[in-house]
Formats: C-alpha cells, structure tokens, sequence
C-alpha cells in the first residue's frame, strides 16, 4: 500500500514555498545542481509518466465497460502513451488516438510496434491539439480520460466542446473524467511513494490547497544513486475543475450529461467521476 507522508511548515518555509509546495522544494533543494527539472510530457518526463500509468485501474475498466455496448470506432483524445488505446484495441476496437507530445506519442508507437499486425492495424495515431482537430469523420464514442481536461484553460476547453460535437456520430457520447478534492480537511501537501512498470519507485508530491484552483504534481526517484549523476524531477501543473462548473460548461457548448459514476470513495483525496454526455437536442 502506498505510504502518504505530510508534514507542517513554518511561516518562514511558508513565505519562501514556490507553487510545487514546501516538501517538493525541501526534496530539490537536497538534491541541488543535480536535479534536472522537466514536465510530465517532454522527452525526458514521458517515459516516467509511462512508466507510472497502469492499464488495469478502475477508470481504465469504466471506460472499456461503457463503451462495449456500442460497436464502431472511437477516438481517444489526449492519448498519451496508450493508457486507454491499448487496452481498447486490445478488445478488437479500431482507435483514433490523438496527442499533442511527440514523445509521448513516440512511446505508443514503439508499443504499437511490439503488438501483433492486427492491433496495430486497427489504430491511427494523430499528432493533434485536442482543443482545435479535423479528422474528417464522426465516431459513435470520444473519450477524454485521465482527468485530462485540466489541461486546458477556459478557452481551450471550449474549443474542445466545438471539436468534439463536430465529430460525434449521431447519437454519440462523449465520455469525460473529473478530479476533485475528495477530503476538504485533509493537508494541502502530500508524498506517495508508487512503483512503476520497470520497478523504479518513485516519490509523488501533491500541492492541492482545498478550494484552490490548480494543484501540482513533482516526481522524483524514490533512490536516485549516490553520485554526482543528474536526476530526472518532473513536475506538472494542471487546473482544477469542480463538476457543477464543468457541467455548466458541457450545457452551454451544447453537451447534455446524461449519466455521473464516481470512480473512487467520496471521501478520498482524489475524487474521479466519469461522465457521459450527448450532444443536446
């Protein structure tokens, strides 16, 4: 089981703590010339955030139940890696998978290459702006997982809504995910050691402010080596979006929610819930 560390700040640690938080900044500071700070998507922060994702996870298991009913393609935007596209071709789906990163689309591609000609054959990878994209054809299913819409500012996510309802068969759904703060009286920072595929453990560090309106994220190796080597920290921060303001948003672009899963216990810090939309009529 995950460990969670917290711990206090003073009023002088307060008055000096960057966004990432005071701990993620103590952990920096002890590593000092030798961090080498990067995002979660870029070259360097692409294969950890890999190394992390997990193809077996109640969100993972949400999408693929609901979109089984329904046959036909389905396009997965914000791709990534491949966190939902491999496990949906992996049932026989043919999969659009749209990503803006190069790196992160180079990793579903080496996947890609690994997987039997059929798998492969069944997917298009598209570098692509999920907030602005023209495919040229409509899909009985869009997907929009890994709380991914945060990524976008108010602008951004209105484009998105434009882009989506342009490609949405008749009848379609839309299927999105939202992350909120589940424990409104819990600490603002917390640490969690996780270990990825590859078995490298890792230390995340959260800064989420309850009520705040972004949190961010700091990865570094749990035992970096006891040298002078350079140590990969990434860091991302994302929005944050609470379900009466993004429902308000779907209504107004047009989308109709017709259906709200929780995904986690309501009382846990991370509290996902999956919607499902249709274009209104």
């Amino acid at each position: 089981m995950p460990l969670t560390t917290t711990a206090a700040t003073t009023t002088a640690e307060a008055a000096t703590t960057t966004e990432g938080g005071v701990l993620a900044a103590r952990r920096k500071a002890e590593l000092g010339g030798r961090a080498r700070v990067c995002g979660l998507y870029d070259a360097l922060g692409a294969p950890v955030y890999h190394d992390l994702a997990t193809y077996d996870d109640p969100e993972t298991r949400a999408l693929l139940t609901a979109v089984r009913t329904t046959p036909g393609p389905l396009l997965d935007l914000a791709a990534g890696s491949g966190r939902f596209t491999l496990p949906l071709l992996a049932t026989g789906r043919e999969v659009t998978a749209l990503d803006l990163s190069t790196d992160m689309l180079a990793l579903l591609r080496t996947q890609l290459d690994r997987a039997p000609a059929s798998m492969r054959a069944r997917c298009t990878v598209v570098q692509g702006d999920m907030s602005r994209f023209a495919l040229g054809r409509t899909f009985p299913h869009i997907l929009l997982g890994t709380t991914s819409l945060s990524l976008l500012d108010e602008d951004g996510r209105a484009g998105l809504y434009r882009s989506v309802l342009a490609h949405l068969a008749e009848g379609g759904r839309f299927l999105l995910t939202v992350l909120e703060r589940g424990d409104a009286d819990g600490p603002d920072e917390t640490v969690v050691r996780a270990t990825g595929a590859g078995g490298t453990v890792y230390e995340l560090y959260e800064h989420w402010p309850a009520g705040a309106d972004s949190r961010t994220v700091t990865l570094f190796p749990a035992d970096p080596p006891q040298d002078d080597s350079p140590v990969i920290v990434c860091t991302d921060r994302v929005a944050v979006l609470d379900l009466p303001r993004l429902e308000e948003e779907l209504a107004a672009s047009g989308l109709t929610v017709t259906s709200r899963r929780l995904l986690s216990p309501p009382d846990e810090r991370h509290r996902v819930t999956l919607l499902t939309t249709e274009a209104s009529r």
